[in-house]
């Protein structure tokens, strides 16, 4: 039996795992009778992943180690995804106090960079008139706070640059998500081709040369403000079915200039403007793209292109490659699962040789030092888990090496707890 056991590593570390918990869960129920007193243990690292149990007495966690990308050393390699708020309190793309009080706490949480939602670089590229924009220094000044309470706690400002092509003119989600149209301050959408997202929206107008250029130049223009506002890194939104991505796809271009046909026309916009924006930005700053890396569709945008299209903005000045997936079919068929992305960053970043970050269902602190420990990853960046839980960093880093604090006005909490976060 024990032979058995032992035939796998994961097996017998889980045995492993199983007989130290009971021996130790024996010892505290001994302790708890003896003195009536109850003490609070943590075994779902055991128990989630037996295999990495090991994680858990390490000196030094990776995933709270800093890093260095391009001139900029961030603190820690746990990254707020952009994640859109759609709470521009006049409707003009401007930040307000729910942006400061979101953000200002991921970075209390312990994030060591907090990327704010995609940010339209012009007001028709707006998912909702409710989201955020910079395209003027109205923008600048109400993002100042914001900024300000990111860098405060100790976290890196940062921001999406978006256009949402055939997606934007919507209702909030939370009211539908339907289009918006005209009479109730909607807008016109632009594509690269007249292909609707779906059957029920708007046939966008497809986009001409010139409608290209002044695209182009708008991201270079809102990346100069970014740098205005106190951003210290800047990643450009060509995922998940917005502009950028719509002509990366043959199924959303079907254009016939060079801007469609064969992977380098599809993709020559995205990388005009990672290369404007890169001339646009201080050389030491970094810069980021984020990617469908598939959109699982037959004949459409798949992981064999994104490797090419990674190493192309490589050489176009990109130092990070943000790879999540989908979003640009209303058909795609997709069942995610813990980690489910992490399979695209770990390729691009062994093929196209560039720096990347993991994203999508990362909700363990041992998965995500996992993760980076196998270089599938550089950073992971987590998104609805921080919504969940701000608090997240400062208890994975607690569980990872110990070394975690709370904020001297929360320490409260560990004293309390003798543990620094209630569990998960």
């Amino acid at each position: 039996m024990l032979g058995l056991l032992a035939s796998s590593q994961e097996t017998g570390a889980y045995f492993f795992a199983f007989v130290f918990q009971e021996s130790l869960n024996w010892i505290v129920s001994l302790v708890q009778v003896k003195f009536n007193k109850s003490l609070s243990f943590r075994w779902g690292i055991f128990l989630k992943y037996p295999a990495q149990a090991r994680y858990s007495r390490r000196k030094m966690s990776k995933l709270f180690s800093p890093i260095t990308i391009r001139g900029e050393e961030i603190p820690n390699r746990v990254f707020v995804a952009p994640m859109c708020q759609y709470s521009s309190e006049t409707e003009d793309g401007r930040c307000g106090g729910w942006h400061t009080v979101h953000y200002g706490t991921r970075a209390v949480g312990g994030a060591g960079l907090v990327m704010l939602e995609a940010s339209s670089v012009r007001p028709d590229g707006r998912i909702t008139p409710w989201d955020l924009g910079l395209w003027n220094e109205s923008h600048v000044e109400a993002m100042g706070p914001v900024v300000d309470a990111i860098v405060a706690n100790g976290a890196t400002p940062a921001i999406q640059l978006a256009h949402a092509g055939r997606k934007a003119s919507h209702t909030k989600p939370w009211d539908g998500g339907k289009m918006l149209p005209a009479s109730e301050g909607g807008w016109e959408t632009i594509a690269p081709s007249p292909i609707s997202f779906q059957e029920d929206w708007d046939v966008p107008r497809e986009m001409t040369l010139e409608d290209i250029g002044e695209v182009v130049d708008d991201f270079a223009k809102s990346a100069k403000l970014a740098v205005k506002a106190g951003m210290k890194a800047i990643e450009l939104h060509m995922a998940h079915g917005y502009l950028a991505c719509e002509f990366m796809s043959p199924l959303s271009n079907n254009r016939e200039d060079q801007y469609g046909g064969s992977l380098e026309n599809r993709v020559r916009f995205p990388r005009e403007v990672a290369r404007a924006v890169r001339n646009a930005i201080p050389d030491s700053m970094p810069l980021f793209v984020r990617v469908s890396a598939t959109e699982y569709m037959e004949n459409g945008w798949d992981v064999d292109e994104c490797v090419d299209f990674s190493r192309w903005l490589k050489e176009d000045g990109v130092d990070l490659i943000d790879c999540s997936s989908g979003g640009n079919s209303s058909t795609q068929t997709l069942t995610p699962f813990p980690g489910y992305q992490v399979q695209f960053s770990a390729r691009i970043r062994s093929e196209a040789e560039v720096t990347t970050g993991a994203v999508g269902l990362i909700t363990d602190a041992v998965q995500a030092e996992k993760i980076l420990d196998d270089g599938e990853a550089d950073v992971i960046l987590l998104a609805r888990e921080l919504l969940r839980n701000p608090y997240w960093p400062i208890q994975a880093q607690t569980e990872l090496d110990g070394s975690a604090t709370w904020p001297d006005q929360y320490k409260r909490v560990a004293e309390l707890r003798n543990y620094p976060a209630p569990p998960r």
